[in-house]
């Protein structure tokens, strides 16, 4: 098979990519990043370079393709970040059609069920509407649960002030996801025909930050480490303090509201909470405690 797929050489991507190419396929890979071209064909493949919203480029990396990976990253631009997720999304979608794809998998999240009230999601919400008008084309959503890896992020404000936590409860259910797991399902999908229009779930495991917490500080050697929910106001202020963007700050506000709300996870254990994937959470807390003491 011939299959394009975006998100260049990411967490996901990258494995992705990997599992393709072992599996005898010709494989382009799009990205922005013209330093990223050496490594990509390191990899075997072909690298196409260029932006997701050009519909003219797009048309070109998907024109011969037998499938079509598509992402999105979790912000666009300086402004107007949820439109320019959706127009990026209606550019794919004129390049699938205006290049005769008739297979796709687009990853997704969890939350995109819902048209408000969680934060950057409402973007793969409104490409997930835009794909489903697609004639003729068999697309596969997956919805992927919040990233083990993002956990990461977490550790400078362990080490330097014993923090852990979010501005939503420590009670409150979490669908998660290792990224190993979502680019086996991708590499599946992607070799499968697909029927027609459909959603599915990616998730490793399902746990609390309590919990979360009391895996990481025992790994770690701080069995104190509790998980602290941050108010709204302090978690806005910590991230603007670190330099990211205020409109991208008040989506992921709205991102933990919504944790807290339900809205993000409803769909998901509406429909069974089915676990999916295969590598749990104890076995990325040995990936964590690595990361931490390398930091």
């Amino acid at each position: 098979m011939k299959i394009t797929t975006t998100g260049s050489l990411g967490n996901v991507a990258k494995s992705l990519v990997k599992k393709l190419i072992a599996a005898g396929h010709k494989v382009t890979v799009i990205s922005t990043k013209g330093g990223r071209k050496n490594e990509i064909e390191a990899l075997g493949a072909k690298a196409a370079i260029g932006s997701i919203n050009d519909e003219v480029f797009l048309t070109e990396a998907f024109s011969g393709a037998d499938a079509v990976y598509t992402m999105m990253p979790p912000s666009m631009g300086s402004g107007n970040m949820i439109q320019n997720i959706a127009d990026a999304g209606q550019a794919y979608a004129n390049a699938i059609k205006a290049a005769g794809v008739t297979r796709v998998v687009m990853l997704s999240s969890v939350g995109a069920d819902a048209a408000e009230g969680t934060g950057p999601v409402q973007g793969v919400h409104r490409v997930e509407e835009i794909l489903q008008e697609l004639a003729g084309v068999n697309v596969t959503i997956l919805r992927s649960g919040f990233f083990y890896i993002n956990f990461l992020r977490d550790i400078p404000l362990i080490k330097s002030k014993g923090i852990f936590g979010n501005n939503y409860s420590g009670d409150d259910r979490l669908a998660l996801t290792h990224p190993e797991d979502l680019s086996a399902a991708l590499a599946e999908e992607l070799q499968a025909e697909g029927n027609g229009f459909e959603v599915k779930y990616v998730v490793s495991d399902v746990s609390s930050g309590d919990e979360i917490s009391g895996l990481f500080g025992q790994a770690i050697g701080k069995p104190e480490l509790v998980w602290t929910q941050i108010p709204d106001e302090q978690l806005k202020q910590g991230m603007l303090a670190a330099g990211l963007q205020p409109e991208l700050v008040g989506l992921i506000v709205e991102m933990g509201q919504g944790v807290r709300a339900g809205i993000i996870t409803k769909d998901f254990f509406a429909k069974g909470a089915k676990v999916t994937g295969q590598i749990k959470l104890e076995q990325f807390t040995e990936e964590f405690k690595a990361a931490y003491l390398r930091a």
